[in-house]
């Protein structure tokens, strides 16, 4: 991208060269028509159980509005964002996060891009396109979301090439903004199909932030707990605290006790006594990509948590909207972890060193967990269980 922004220094990763290979041969991955695209979005649901009436992200003012997410649980502060290298920059540094959230801020992204371009060609805005899709595609490799936002802005675009600009520009913004409903609503459906899974007074433990702060205002796997708390059961959550970035601490366990949730903050390797001790009934993580067999990236330590489910005989389940998955990739050897800066290992959020300046680091920022430790998937479309490879498309594709 030109101009002072951001830049990141990865390589375009093969999923952004796809994308970009739709605008240049002018294919779409599922053809919008207009219609469809400036259709009118279904009614946002009832604020069921977010209790601080908030929005992680939003559309506000011809500006794109966040929760500043480094701030918490110290302020909570919003933030607007007017330019394309601010949300990259936003993204890169997880002042937004979470996979569905970052679905919402790639399909923002596409249009805050080009909202100013002055043109009235197809071919030099398709080429705008095409720069805006590679430039938000960069900002961060693993979740799915990400790149799923990017390119259903983009194939609307594409659909309506014959339009003008103009139009395309409205009927991109509107595509964004649905996406964002859509999402509140398949969080919701989430909740409904895990609470089934729980019971009164259920103890579940949980790793980084799947909640309102990972998604438009509800939440994957925190989903789960509200929809539970609305039918009148009593759940207990046990929050891992989630290094190096500590969202479980930070993000999981402040928006859990605003919601009125009964929680307690664990360090990462408490969760194994706690299963051995017979504290713990189920475990519910989100998710970041979930590969055609199964397979699911999600924060760093969530593997280890389904190897000890497993041990300790302890339903493991993974909760992501049919967005997250990516049915192009075989299993977990097609996803690509993202490797991040090794001062979130070396130091405290950056604030105060913990290691030898000179001391190596790695800090991958996911893993990936086997698709046989998963003892199912909570789904906008239901819930999944094995054999995933069979089940993931029949579902997902209601076949």
């Amino acid at each position: 991208m030109s101009g002072g922004g951001h830049r990141s220094e990865e390589e375009p990763i093969g999923e952004i060269n796809r994308v970009i290979g739709l605008g240049v041969s002018g294919a779409c991955l599922g053809v919008f028509s207009s219609a469809d695209a400036i259709r009118k979005h279904p009614k946002p649901p009832a604020n069921t159980y977010n209790k601080m009436n908030i929005r992680t992200i939003d559309w506000k003012n011809n500006k794109i509005r966040i929760i500043d997410q480094t701030k918490l649980p110290h302020k909570l502060v919003y933030i607007n964002l007017d330019r394309l290298e601010d949300l990259w920059q936003a993204i890169k540094t997880m002042q937004v996060r979470g996979a569905p959230a970052l679905g919402a801020a790639a399909g923002l992204g596409m249009y805050l891009g080009i909202k100013d371009y002055v043109g009235s060609d197809w071919s030099g805005f398709n080429r705008k396109l095409n720069a805006v899709a590679k430039y938000i595609g960069s900002s961060r490799l693993t979740a799915r979301n990400l790149f799923w936002g990017i390119e259903r802005v983009l194939a609307v675009a594409l659909a309506n090439k014959e339009q003008s600009i103009f139009k395309i520009k409205r009927i991109m913004l509107a595509e964004a903004k649905l996406i964002m409903r859509e999402d509140m609503i398949a969080c919701r459906k989430i909740g409904a199909y895990g609470a089934k899974l729980l019971k009164d007074n259920s103890r579940v433990l949980t790793i980084c932030n799947a909640g309102i702060l990972a998604t438009v205002d509800y939440g994957t796997a925190l989903g789960v707990i509200y929809s539970s708390q609305v039918q009148g059961k009593r759940i207990k959550v046990f929050s891992c605290e989630t290094r190096p970035l500590l969202q479980g601490a930070r993000l999981s366990a402040w928006e859990l006790y605003k919601q009125g949730i009964d929680v307690t903050l664990i360090a990462d390797n408490t969760a194994a006594k706690l299963m051995r001790d017979g504290s713990i009934d189920m475990v519910i993580t989100g998710a970041d990509r979930i590969a055609a067999n199964g397979d699911t990236a999600n924060k760093i330590g969530t593997f280890n948590l389904a190897v000890l489910a497993k041990y300790h005989n302890i339903p493991f389940y993974v909760a992501a909207p049919k967005s997250t998955f990516d049915l192009t990739i075989k299993d977990k050897a097609g996803i690509q972890i993202e490797m991040r800066k090794p001062e979130e290992i070396t130091s405290i959020l950056f604030k105060k060193n913990v290691a030898l300046k000179k001391a190596r680091a790695l800090n991958p920022a996911f893993d990936v967990t086997p698709h046989q430790l998963i003892s199912g998937m909570i789904t906008d479309q239901g819930i999944i269980r094995m054999p995933y490879s069979q089940n993931i498309r029949k579902i997902l594709r209601n076949e």
